[in-house]
């Protein structure tokens, strides 16, 4: 069964460097790409119409340009407009399509983190029944070097093996933060110390085996790193994308409101890749 890639398109030029992505996926992965947009259902039927033939050569116009400017093959694609909210009508069509993916362009607000929440992209975030990429780089940038953040949640099981299924020759970095109970008080006893040490070294040895189990499902295993650093894991996060930002960065998305919301937001406002979200199930 071919797969679908649904790429929501809204003509801007911010929205190229998606496009892009969304034909170069499509291709190196035998993909069907179901190309949409969204029209405004306040306008006259009349209007709407109009615009609808207008769009649809605009879109392929587009597709053209970046094909030709990326050198990319031209995949199965289909482009049709809807009518509606733009979010509940890209997460009805990724229903309807049983899209493997949804692909969207970012529309950074930098710093304002409060105008982010209500946008198209979060809502499609919280929504989505598949994957959805947001993309920021350039298509011709390749995804070397993939970051996840991990911990013991389905989430991230889930995470970890939608990156080793989508991208088997990447380089993966396993993120874990970890916290101690009575650093902050106990971190200068000797003693403390000891424990503290055996208590991290006994949760890289449960990390580990939990990665083995997940390798042991796939032929073909990429180079992987497994790095452990102390803090809050928004701002372990945040701190190491600051220092070594990733080509891109695959995160688990509880769907819930709380932290996993507030590590979304905040990397929607202080981007520093393309990100792929993923839910658990």
């Amino acid at each position: 069964m071919t797969r679908t890639l649904l790429f929501a398109c809204d003509l801007s030029a911010e929205n190229r460097a998606a496009f892009g992505r969304a034909i170069r996926l499509a291709g190196e992965q035998g993909a069907r790409l179901d190309v949409i947009h969204v029209l405004d259902p306040y306008l006259p039927h009349r209007v709407l119409r109009d615009l609808e033939g207008a769009v649809v050569a605009d879109i392929q116009s587009i597709m053209t340009d970046l094909r030709e400017d990326y050198a990319l093959d031209e995949p199965a694609h289909l482009i049709q407009t809807v009518t509606g909210p733009a979010y509940t009508e890209i997460i009805r069509e990724a229903h309807e399509r049983s899209a493997d993916m949804i692909i969207l362009g970012t529309h950074r607000k930098r710093g304002h983190p409060d105008l982010v929440g209500g946008t198209t992209l979060a809502r499609v975030l919280r929504s989505a029944p598949c994957p959805v990429l947001t993309v920021s780089q350039p298509p011709s940038s390749d995804w070397h070097d993939i970051l996840v953040p991990v911990d013991f949640s389905l989430t991230c099981r889930r995470t970890l093996r939608e990156a080793l299924i989508r991208f088997p020759e990447s380089r993966l970095t396993l993120l874990h933060a970890w916290d101690v109970p009575g650093e902050r008080e106990l971190g200068s006893d000797s003693g403390y110390a000891r424990w503290r040490d055996q208590e991290v070294a006994r949760l890289r040895t449960q990390l580990e085996r939990e990665i083995d189990q997940l390798m042991s499902e796939f032929d073909q295993v990429p180079e992987l790193e497994l790095v452990l650093e102390q803090g809050e894991p928004l701002e372990v996060l945040m701190a190491h994308l600051r220092r070594q930002p990733p080509d891109l960065l695959a995160l688990g998305n509880r769907g819930q409101v709380g932290r996993r919301s507030q590590i979304t937001k905040r990397l929607l406002t202080e981007l520093h890749c393309d990100i792929m979200l993923c839910r658990a199930w």
